[in-house]
């Protein structure tokens, strides 16, 4: 879930735009998203897009949304039938939203986390993940630093899979050796990659 500098103000809670999820056991449902400084879904087309990339690999896995923000990608996942769904977020209000959404979709295989991304992993992982989604705000290289803490950490399993959504801008992402990328795509400000850990 990226954030963008935008013009309202962040002192808002309310609950003031709707996230839509594109198919699955919850196709076309639309919850809804505070408005808050800097949240932004990830647009229809790009999440259309990128489960389009995951089909043969969402059911049944475990997933790690890094920012979350409105939930759209971890929805999206959980939708899809991944088994278990751990998303992170540092906006309270965001966190508190996800987890009445959660709570209107009667779904108990996920757990939302009001922390801060990177601290979250620093620590060790107990458990890996087999599908993560790393979509930080943009323009402070939270990217990268991410990228590091999910190896450091162990936080991937065999052959997970990675997807990075960054500004458009980045035009490079150092990642280690042993992620290979399978895909690369551009849309507007974003540009979208997703890699495969190969340990």
């Amino acid at each position: 879930m990226a954030r963008k500098p935008t013009s309202k103000s962040s002192n808002s809670a309310k609950s003031s735009g709707q996230v839509r999820i594109i198919s699955g056991k919850w196709r076309s449902r639309k919850l809804p998203i505070h408005d808050l400084a800097g949240l932004r879904p990830t647009t229809d087309r790009v999440r259309e897009t990128l489960f389009n990339w995951l089909a043969m690999d969402i059911k049944g896995a475990r997933v790690l949304d890094c920012f979350a923000g409105s939930g759209a990608l971890g929805l999206e996942a959980l939708s899809r039938y991944a088994e278990f769904a751990q998303m992170l977020e540092l906006q309270k209000s965001a966190a508190k939203q996800l987890q009445q959404n959660l709570a209107t979709l009667q779904c108990d295989n996920a757990n939302v986390a009001n922390v801060d991304s990177l601290q979250y992993l620093a620590q060790p992982a107990a458990q890996g993940f087999d599908i993560i989604f790393v979509d930080p705000p943009f323009r402070q290289s939270l990217a990268d630093k991410t990228v590091n803490l999910l190896v450091e950490n162990a936080w991937l399993n065999q052959d997970a899979l990675i997807y990075v959504e960054t500004e458009s801008e980045l035009s490079e992402l150092s990642v280690p050796n042993n992620w290979v990328q399978l895909k690369q795509k551009v849309a507007g400000q974003v540009t979208y990659r997703l890699y495969q850990y190969q340990a």
